[in-house]
């Protein structure tokens, strides 16, 4: 065999730049770490050979080892193979696919007669949206807390990108009204992804129609939680009880679903603009069929197991009561993401530390996720939690707050 000659290493200048980037993040308490598991996800998990309880998954619901969902998956596998082999428009688009997008638009209803569309993450579903739905001569307005593939949408769309104060329903009125653009998008998440708090989406609603603008939701946090009655886990627009055909819905389906991927749901001919232009999922290899054969199994929980969602609410509420009167601020939240502001980066991080060798694993979350001096704890509740863990992850924060309080570390 023969060998194509190395054409040079790479410059010293290449890479002294990078590193120097790499010193610079740690040495502003930047860094991350990744852990690995070697256990399944659940309130106790093996993480780097340590067993902990785990504070930090958006299992809300508890369903990623649920045994039916797990024994779908299997018997998806050997039903129809490990891999769909190819985009959803070439030939890889199975019957459970089309099973479970039927199922999911029924089941969030965001319009009479919606229609959804499954994407491999909710990344790509949100790029999808904003890039099939604005271009050129439009304006895409988005709270300055979206997350991240939202805003990346706008900017791939090309579309004038106006951000407004976080939940300011007057500040976004005003830029509505003065802009010029050919179409508008209000794009917003439902649950606020680091403070675990509700966008105002009836107010935004009503502002959507009377700027005749389309209303993009991403409901990554409140899908599965939110809603009550009839309405439980259906999200935050069941929450709301807002339905409009100006609704455009992405739910992620690797949080409370227990699996992967995620979806949108909307008025069929925002769907069919989606499967004919959407880059993202017209050029995406589609998600294995087993994986759609084991969010079949997670939303009929989902859908039907009441009680897990009852215990986690409990939690919560324990959880708030528990923290009342500590030195750390725990931000308003009625749902699983319960933060608990620390301020300075290195402070956060020691905290995590210091929980961590007690036992409890709880991600500090720092800048550029969160604003600048808003660097925190961001605890995160599930189904699979027993009151007891509950309690202990409360009673090691009040120990560790007279040290950190000493050291000037909080």
């Amino acid at each position: 065999m023969t060998l194509v000659p190395a054409l040079g290493s790479v410059g010293p200048g290449l890479i002294a730049d990078l590193e120097r980037g790499l010193a610079a993040r740690e040495a502003a308490g930047l860094k991350r770490i990744r852990r690995t598991l070697a256990s399944p996800q659940g309130a106790r998990v093996v993480v780097d050979g340590r067993e902990l309880v785990a504070f930090a998954s958006n299992d809300y619901l508890g369903l990623a080892h649920h045994p039916d969902v797990v024994a779908a998956a299997r018997d998806g596998a050997a039903r129809w193979g490990a891999g769909a082999g190819a985009s959803h428009l070439i030939c890889g688009h199975f019957a459970p696919h089309a099973a479970l997008e039927t199922e999911l638009a029924a089941f969030v209803r965001p319009c009479a007669g919606a229609r959804a569309l499954t994407f491999s993450s909710g990344y790509l579903a949100n790029l999808a949206i904003l890039t099939a739905l604005a271009g050129r001569g439009d304006a895409i307005f988005a709270d300055r807390l979206n997350h991240a593939c939202l805003n990346d949408g706008a900017l791939l769309s090309r579309a004038e990108f106006v951000r407004y104060p976080h939940a300011d329903v007057g500040a976004l009125a005003a830029r509505l009204g003065a802009s010029k653009a050919k179409r508008k998008l209000i794009a917003t998440d439902a649950v606020f992804s680091m403070d675990g708090d509700l966008a105002p989406l009836p107010a935004l609603c009503a502002l959507a129609a009377k700027f005749d603008a389309w209303l993009v939701v991403d409901d990554a946090h409140g899908f599965g939680v939110l809603g009550a009655g009839e309405h439980a886990g259906r999200g935050t627009l069941a929450h709301f009880g807002l339905a409009s055909e100006r609704i455009v819905y992405m739910g992620t389906l690797g949080k409370a679903a227990g699996v992967a991927g995620a979806f949108v749901a909307a008025h069929p001919a925002v769907i069919e603009t989606l499967v004919q232009t959407a880059r993202s999922y017209v050029f995406t290899t589609a998600g294995p069929p087993l994986i759609a054969e084991a969010l079949r199994a997670g939303l009929r929980i989902l859908r039907d197991d009441a009680a897990r969602r009852a215990h986690l609410f409990e939690l919560i509420a324990r959880f708030r009561s528990r923290m009342r009167g500590g030195p750390w601020a725990l931000l308003e939240s009625r749902t699983p993401i319960q933060p608990l502001v620390v301020g300075a980066n290195a402070a956060a991080v020691e905290l995590a530390a210091a929980l961590w060798n007690r036992g409890f694993w709880v991600p500090a979350i720092r800048p550029p996720t969160v604003p600048k001096g808003t660097a925190r704890l961001r605890i995160t509740l599930t189904a699979a939690h027993a009151r007891e863990d509950v309690d202990a992850l409360a009673d090691a924060l009040a120990d560790l707050a007279p040290q950190f309080a000493r050291t000037g570390s909080a």
